[in-house]
């Protein structure tokens, strides 16, 4: 059975955390760690994960100018730096993907994985990024 798209966005925030956390990994070895998928990686898991790796760079500028003045990218925390990229490049790069879905299911992500401030954080952020998107 396939996983959903929030096990799969789960997934992939714990994938690129571990890349994040230890640089020198490959991707393939965290994708053969993961046991639930020693036969088959979803698609949508590929696409986030190789998306985000991919895209980067263009996405931690986009966050450093989310930021409030006086702040820098590397304060962060890594769960919240994981949880942004995410959903900057879901409301960016898959259109089939609304804003406000990518925007939820980054805050329930921060409600797991992070702590009530982050989420508020998160939030705060990414509605700033959709109020920028439509201004433009």
């Amino acid at each position: 059975m396939m996983p959903n798209r929030h096990a799969i966005r789960e997934e992939a925030f714990q994938i690129l955390f571990a890349k994040q956390s230890n640089p020198d990994a490959t991707l393939t070895d965290i994708y053969e760690s993961l046991p639930s998928h020693a036969d088959k990686i979803p698609a949508y898991l590929q696409t986030l994960v190789e998306g985000v790796s991919e895209h980067q760079e263009k996405l931690d500028e986009q966050i450093t100018q989310l930021l409030a003045s006086g702040w820098e990218i590397n304060r962060l925390a890594q769960t919240d730096l994981v949880i942004l990229r995410l959903a900057l490049y879901e409301i960016q790069f898959v259109d089939e993907v609304p804003t406000v879905v990518a925007i939820n299911e980054a805050l329930e992500l921060a409600e797991t994985y992070s702590n009530d401030k982050s989420r508020k954080f998160i939030n705060g952020a990414l509605g700033k990024f959709e109020r920028q998107l439509e201004s433009n």
